[in-house]
């Protein structure tokens, strides 16, 4: 089973509009209301594709409610702790005329110490039922900096992490077996623009392996066997998300050799790229580009 873990989860809300006018009216022609929180996103993923799944993380509030009905209703499987304080939304408008997206996120619940403490005994928990746990997405107020290396730490099985900041560069001390940022992530992280040398300075501070999201580039798996990347073809849409579809893709594929795990990622990565809103995949689309996607081996620097 894959346990997903999201201590930020968010409702989110997607506005679509042909362009946002800022400092002016702008009229939006739909709006979306989802369960969302990038653990979220990966476990919807992974359950529309079969693999057993459970979603964790901390919910409150009304937001909270809202969050559980909708993963309730899309047969999402899901456990998580409650907090008093309610959980956050997410805004993200759309331009549908240019396909650029300007994403709000709210900080989050303020999580006491003692809601902290009984998350880390529910996690405890479940994790013998899982095989593979991803932590993922940003840390909400009162929750410590390094929640996500006490978390990977604990765990038996593999872990993949997928943070920013102070989360993702504190929680390879937990030794996660896959960390996944994109190319900014892992320049703030590690103050490297190469992301093949970026990768590897994190993969000296604890992480197995990195696999490292490069925009319409494509990806870059970056591990003590070698380096290897892959790119889609050239894809419109909304690319919020498709950094989830690949976590789900390696969560899933874990265990296959590394060029095959990549390209399951970039396959379905650009499959949530032509998917309307975070958490969804164009099934169809994955099916076709998974047989083209041509992975290559990159020489690492010495």
């Amino acid at each position: 089973m894959i346990l997903t873990v999201t201590l930020n989860a968010a409702l989110d809300v997607t506005y679509e509009t042909d362009a946002v006018i800022w400092g002016g009216s702008n009229r939006v022609a739909a709006v979306r209301e989802r369960a969302g929180g990038k653990g979220v996103n990966v476990a919807r993923v992974a359950a529309a594709l079969g693999a057993p799944v459970l979603a964790t993380g901390l919910l409150g509030g009304d937001t909270g409610a809202q969050i559980r009905a909708d993963l309730d209703r899309t047969g999402t499987p899901h456990d998580f702790s409650a907090v008093q304080d309610a959980s956050r939304r997410t805004l993200a408008a759309v331009a549908t005329s240019t396909n650029e997206v300007t994403v709000f996120n709210e900080p989050g619940p303020q999580v006491t110490a003692t809601e902290w403490a009984t998350f880390r005994a529910h996690y405890r928990a479940l994790l013998p039922s899982a095989t593979i746990v991803v932590l993922s997405g940003s840390l909400p107020p009162g929750v410590p900096p390094d929640a996500y290396a006490e978390l990977a730490a604990a765990a038996t099985v593999p872990v993949i992490l997928d943070a920013d900041g102070d989360a993702l560069t504190r929680g390879v001390a937990g030794r996660p077996a896959l960390i996944k940022p994109n190319a900014d992530e892992l320049t703030r992280a590690t103050g490297h623009t190469d992301p093949i040398i970026g990768a590897r300075a994190l993969l000296t501070a604890g992480a197995e392996a990195a696999l490292v999201s490069l925009g319409p580039a494509g990806m870059l798996a970056v591990t003590p066997d070698g380096a290897w990347r892959a790119a889609p073809p050239p894809l419109s849409g909304n690319p919020t998300g498709a950094g989830d579809a690949a976590v789900a893709a390696a969560a899933r594929s874990w265990g296959a050799p590394w060029p095959d795990l990549l390209r399951e990622a970039v396959a379905l990565s650009a499959a949530a790229v032509a998917a309307p809103v975070a958490g969804e995949i164009d099934a169809g689309l994955y099916r076709a580009l998974l047989p083209e996607i041509t992975v290559q081996g990159v020489p690492c620097p010495s």
